[in-house]
């Protein structure tokens, strides 16, 4: 796959935070050798978190997001404040770009707590270094360290990484894009879409309707990221549309490892798959490969108890065009409606929006998440968590609605216990 059509959501996210005009801009420029972003004296040049796709050496495919300041002002200030620090949940690093002229104020000071309490990979890029003379970068570093000492949490202060540079003159630029390389997340071998279920010469049967929803001319992403793992585990990946599948299975000479299922056709594919063949939907997938598995399955259980009344919340993390029998806005609240026979309120959040009250719902329904990273798909499962709301997501929700949620995880059981 080329590095320019790496999915955004398999690309390391680079978050930059700080005030406004402590160099943000310049500094993303600085690193990437381009104008992404827009330099300006004037404050506030950045009025909304914008994301670009690019390829940072030598580190590889990335998505830099350049964030409002932290300092920005008034009623639609604090709106853009709160929209970076949403970027946060995304960002596998976070560069806190802090004015080296002016020093560490309490709003650099508050995000870097939140980085730190995050756990985010970061790195402190005191900017302006070509201005500031050695003996008051020494000031500014000592004066940092001593307030994170005194504070509550006791941070070592050894541990923060603090460099400086100037993206006038570029120097610590190579650097600083060495360090952030050096921070980004390791490759696990065995975390795969489906490869690791799977041995060479094994043959697996992938059902993919073609409808509306489908874009023009090419296959959607979970689908295409599918079909490319199990190449590279050196299996056969056979495509097949769902009013073609019963009569290609019933002609093969050889048996599928494995079924893959579009969830909209899920109960008709479960009914036309013998019974000793394996099968899931690319929605239950990504939900082993981008969330977590176990607490997805749980939360599907939510379903049947659901009340009139209550209020679910459907959540997808593209902005894709909508269609008359669009799965997220139509068919799945039809489901669940006919499902449970109650009189349910349903909500929709799409793209980088997702509440930050989440206790007004009963339920949280979420995509399969290939539009978002590991790091932002984890966060959303454990906001609900942390509100007590149960969140499920398509292909689990469909399954346990058809009655074949059992059976549709039973490739992914590795212990007796029936973890995954």
């Amino acid at each position: 796959m080329s590095l320019n059509n790496t999915p955004s959501g398999e690309r390391v996210h680079i978050g930059i935070f700080g005030k406004r005009n402590a160099g943000k801009s310049s500094v993303i420029n600085a690193l990437t050798g381009q104008n992404l972003a827009i330099v300006s004296d004037v404050l506030g040049t950045t009025t909304d978190p914008v994301q670009k796709a690019m390829e940072l050496l030598p580190l590889g495919p990335v998505m830099m997001i350049d964030t409002p300041g932290l300092d920005d002002e008034g009623e639609l200030g604090e709106l853009r404040i709160r929209k970076a620090y949403q970027m946060l949940n995304k960002s596998d690093i976070a560069l806190l770009v802090v004015d080296g002229c002016v020093g560490f104020t309490d709003e650099d000071l508050r995000i870097l707590r939140r980085i730190l309490d995050k756990k985010i990979p970061y790195v402190i890029v005191l900017n302006k270094g070509d201005l500031v003379p050695d003996e008051n970068k020494d000031k500014v570093v000592g004066d940092l360290k001593a307030y994170m000492a005194a504070s509550p949490e006791g941070y070592d202060t050894d541990a923060l990484r603090i460099m400086w540079v100037s993206a006038t003159d570029k120097t610590n630029i190579h650097e600083l894009k060495d360090l952030i390389a050096s921070l980004a997340p390791t490759d696990d071998p065995n975390h795969r879409i489906v490869a690791d279920l799977l041995q060479p010469d094994d043959l697996v049967i992938l059902v993919v309707p073609i409808d509306k929803a489908a874009p023009k001319g090419r296959l959607i992403l979970p689908q295409q990221q599918t079909i490319r793992d199990i190449l590279e585990a050196d299996a056969v990946a056979m495509v097949v549309k769902e009013n073609g599948y019963k009569e290609v299975f019933n002609s093969l000479a050889k048996k599928p490892r494995l079924v893959i299922t579009d969830s909209q056709v899920f109960k008709r594919v479960a009914m036309e798959t013998p019974a000793d063949i394996p099968f899931t939907s690319f929605s239950v997938l990504f939900a082993r490969y981008k969330g977590e598995l176990d607490s997805l399955v749980e939360g599907a259980h939510a379903l049947t108890e659901l009340r009139d009344g209550d209020t679910i919340l459907i959540s997808e993390g593209c902005t894709h065009h909508r269609t008359c029998e669009d799965i997220g806005t139509v068919k799945i609240p039809r489901w669940i409606r006919e499902y449970t026979g109650k009189d349910i309120n349903i909500e929709f959040t799409s793209g980088t929006e997702f509440p930050l009250d989440l206790e007004k719902y009963s339920l949280i329904v979420h995509c399969g998440g290939c539009m978002l990273n590991e790091r932002e798909m984890k966060y959303r499962i454990k906001c609900a968590a942390d509100a007590g709301v149960p969140m499920t997501n398509y292909g689990t929700a469909i399954a346990h609605m058809n009655g074949i949620l059992d059976k549709s995880l039973e490739v992914f059981r590795v212990t007796g216990d029936g973890s995954f």
